[in-house]
């Protein structure tokens, strides 16, 4: 592979990223800035033209960093597997869903693999950056690969590193968040380091790829057993009348063995609601239980119901009930100020409160449109605020005056903490 390091260093290497998502393409395009070849496959037709028309898709790339580099000629973006054949490297950046029963789906691994089996050849490495279970990348890609009859570590590279893409994070981005690496080989752990190097400020290796897939799997699973943990202590202080947010303000005075977390409506984002699974489905496989992991989910996947309660406690207060109630979402988002839908709990307290027979409305500043029936949009405004029933807050974003949603609202379910700095109209807020 020494050829491959070569072309590497020199940055002639002609790289590959497949899946242009909120992964793939900040990735894609940080390769063309830094001068290298580029070519992005994905399989969304409508994607691939928006990309090479340069309107970017996704929040964390501007339109014009990505025009800069189609324009160019160092971006393309394809739907034809064909170009794997005159690549060197290949940064494979796919969905790894969870099935309706909670087993990892890792078929667009699976199918990608197929498509660089055809085109494999020598001198090219292959990195898997999809979040997926220890073993994934050693067990399932590399026999697949190596039924080319080409030798692993000699004539082609294979390894696994995680992504680490926070959407909307604007302190922590693709080049200044250290990246894992574990190859399957040392030779490839090296190859697979120079090429992450030539864009990222810290490169950390591992001792091998499962390692690699299992920091990834620690990292989110650390977040949300912590968040399962608060969100019970949210729950506990409901039943004790204690404001939870001002116990973990004065918890987190302590300088030292106390990390704050924060409890909300629920889990979102592609990573914190899904990885655990991975791992906890891997460990039943070795006739393992992962408690923690098991006990966080049931608390986080319940919390949309707590939320629905408060706003049906406010709602009881004032003689009305969920049934027929005009209630706004504020927020639909999975976190603040970004359009990232993705695992929102917002669509389930949204759900739910419409099973319950709610007339349900929302707005959010960052999305326009949702997939749920009789879900309406509005614009927000002062009228439309004393017109809800109820404000239901869950996602915070920092664009809302939440001094003037209180003040015109009827009552407000904050599920955020948004309106902590609120001095008038207290008394209308129900929170977590």
């Amino acid at each position: 592979m020494k050829a491959l390091n070569e072309k590497i260093a020199n940055r002639s290497a002609h790289v590959c990223v497949i899946g242009l998502g909120y992964v793939g393409l900040p990735l894609a395009v940080a390769f063309a800035v830094a001068g290298y070849r580029v070519t992005g496959i994905d399989t969304d037709i409508d994607r691939t033209a928006e990309i090479n028309d340069g309107q970017s898709p996704v929040q964390d790339v501007s339109s014009e960093e990505l025009r800069r580099v189609v324009e160019a000629g160092r971006l393309t973006a394809t739907t034809d597997f064909d170009v794997l054949q005159d690549v060197d490297t290949v940064s494979i950046c796919v969905p790894t869903p969870l099935r309706k029963t909670k087993d990892p789906d890792i078929s667009y691994i699976i199918s990608v693999t197929g498509e660089i089996c055809r085109h494999l050849h020598r001198d090219q490495l292959i990195v898997l950056e999809s979040t997926t279970y220890p073993g994934t990348t050693d067990e399932v890609i590399q026999p697949t690969l190596e039924g080319t009859g080409l030798k692993l570590g000699q004539d082609f590279g294979l390894a696994f590193s995680p992504e680490r893409i926070d959407p909307g994070n604007s302190a922590y981005q693709l080049t200044n968040t250290p990246k894992i690496i574990g190859g399957v080989t040392p030779a490839c752990t090296q190859a697979a380091k120079l090429l992450y190097e030539q864009i990222i400020e810290t490169v950390v290796t591992v001792s091998s790829c499962r390692a690699a897939e299992m920091v990834k799997l620690l990292e989110n699973t650390f977040r949300a057993v912590n968040i399962g943990l608060v969100n019970e202590v949210a729950l506990m202080c409901n039943r004790l009348n204690l404001d939870v947010w001002e116990i973990i303000e004065a918890a987190s005075t302590k300088p030292f063995g106390f990390m704050p977390f924060y409890p909300g409506p629920g889990l979102g984002g592609h990573c914190i609601p899904l990885d655990p699974h991975y791992l906890a489905w891997k460990l039943r496989t070795l006739d393992y239980r992962a408690r923690f992991i098991e006990l966080a989910d049931d608390i986080n996947t319940n919390m949309p119901h707590h939320v629905v309660t408060r706003v049906a406690d406010g709602l009881n207060e004032r003689r009305k009930s969920i049934n027929d109630s005009r209630l706004l979402v504020l927020g639909v988002a999975y976190k603040a100020d970004t359009n990232d839908l993705r695992e929102s709990p917002a669509l389930e307290v949204i759900r739910l409160l419409q099973d319950k027979g709610g007339e349900l409305y929302f707005h959010d500043p960052y999305i326009a449109e949702v997939d749920i029936a009789g879900l309406q949009y509005t614009e927000l405004n002062d009228r439309v605020l004393s017109w809800a029933d109820c404000v239901v807050i869950t996602t915070n974003h920092t664009c809302y005056d939440y001094a003037q949603i209180v003040e015109h609202a009827q009552m407000v379910v904050d599920s955020r903490n948004a309106t902590r700095d609120v001095v008038i109209g207290r008394e209308k807020i129900y929170k977590l």
